[in-house]
């Protein structure tokens, strides 16, 4: 399948929304939210309330990747606000995944899982088949920055060879230092989704048409290795 990218919304100008939003319609094929609390992570970022704004202005589907202590305290919110994808860690619904995962998809949403570099996909393996989307966490969560964590090319691999031996539905997606030093890597490990942040996007040029054609251009080089067609268009609103 071809890839698609998911712009990193904690990345981008704040207080450009509204024009970097418009921009990003005709190229992204979602936007990654992260809603942390201070708790599983010490950062505190994006909120339902910021979903809610982004939602008035955004063309494709919001992922809402919930870096929280208690996802069920937001899942609703977030529904309401206008989420496509909900997903919260493995780490923190384990006690009762069934119930979530089902009250995600009650309410309209599909349901992704996020899994932090330690945890293992053996962790989520009685559920895979009720999951949308896994996103594999290549660096430690809630900072930006961080170096890929090489470890993490496996269980790209094993989330591929699992999704083929048993039909599974769920995308694969990357969350983590995806930019021109690891697109190849990811890309044959099986990654079909790239979250892309302020390395792999937004630092690569102001003008946010001119970083997202200079991104663009480095997943191209890979296209000359035989690996898969050049991406030459503009993604679909």
């Amino acid at each position: 399948m071809e890839p698609m990218f998911s712009p990193s919304l904690m990345c981008m100008d704040l207080l450009k929304i509204r024009e970097q939003i418009q921009i990003l319609n005709m190229h992204a094929d979602f936007y990654h939210i992260d809603i942390m609390d201070g708790h599983f992570v010490r950062n505190i970022t994006l909120s339902p309330d910021f979903v809610k704004a982004v939602a008035r202005v955004s063309s494709i589907p919001l992922d809402c990747h919930l870096m929280v202590t208690h996802p069920d305290d937001y899942i609703t919110m977030l529904a309401q606000a206008g989420a496509a994808f909900i997903s919260p860690h493995a780490e923190t619904i384990n006690t009762d995944a069934f119930r979530i995962l089902h009250k995600i998809h009650a309410l309209g949403c599909k349901a992704g899982i996020v899994l932090n570099p330690a945890t293992p996909l053996s962790y989520i393996q009685h559920y895979l088949h009720l999951i949308d989307k896994i996103t594999i966490m290549s660096v430690d969560p809630g900072f930006a920055g961080q170096a890929f964590i090489r470890e993490m090319l496996d269980k790209i691999k094993e989330a591929r060879a699992l999704k083929l031996q048993h039909g599974y539905r769920y995308l694969i997606e990357v969350d983590g230092s995806c930019n021109a030093a690891t697109f190849q890597e990811l890309r044959e490990a099986g990654v079909e989704v790239f979250i892309v942040g302020n390395s792999g996007l937004f630092q690569l040029d102001e003008n946010l048409h001119t970083a997202w054609e200079k991104m663009l251009a480095q997943f191209q080089g890979i296209a000359a290795s035989g690996m898969h067609p050049a991406l030459t268009k503009q993604r679909p609103n």
